[in-house]
C-alpha cells in the first residue's frame, strides 16, 4: 500500500468520528439556537405563532399543519416529502433558497453545527416523545 493511500485512509478514519458528532447534534445547544426561531415558532405546544408549530415536525409533511395558511410554494414543496433530519439539514441553512416563494423570512442557520443542534432540540418534541 502506498504511503499516500495509507495516509488518506488514516485521515478518513480520524475524521469520521468528528463528522458523526457534528451530524448528531446537541439538544441543549439546540435550545439556545432555537431562540432565533421562537419569535415565529413554538416547539413545545401545537399553537401557531407567525409560523406553524414545529412540535412533532419530524415525520410530518411540509406545509401540512391543519389551520395554518402556508404559501403555495411551501404546499407544493411538501408534496411527497416528509420532514426528516436530511430534509431539515437541507432546508434550514437557506429556507428561501430551497422553497422559492415561502413566507418564511428567516435567512437560515449558516453554521452546520447550529443546524444539527437545533434539529436535535426539535427532535425532543417529536410525536414519539
Amino acid at each position: 500500500m502506498s504511503k499516500l493511500v495509507a495516509f488518506t485512509i488514516a485521515i478518513a478514519c480520524l475524521s469520521a468520528p468528528s463528522l458523526a458528532l457534528a451530524q448528531e447534534g446537541d439538544a441543549a445547544a439546540g435550545k439556545t439556537v432555537f431562540n432565533k426561531c421562537m419569535a415565529c415558532h413554538n416547539v413545545d405546544t401545537d399553537k401557531a405563532k407567525v409560523g406553524p408549530s414545529l412540535k412533532g415536525v419530524i415525520g410530518r409533511q411540509p406545509g401540512s399543519v391543519e389551520g395554518y395558511k402556508y404559501s403555495t410554494a411551501m404546499v407544493e414543496f411538501g408534496q411527497g416529502k416528509t420532514w426528516d433530519e436530511a430534509l431539515l439539514t437541507t432546508y434550514l441553512p437557506d429556507p428561501k433558497g430551497l422553497v422559492k416563494g415561502t413566507k418564511m423570512s428567516f435567512p437560515g442557520l449558516k453554521k452546520p453545527e447550529d443546524v444539527a443542534n437545533v434539529i436535535a432540540y426539535i427532535k425532543t418534541f417529536s410525536a414519539a416523545n
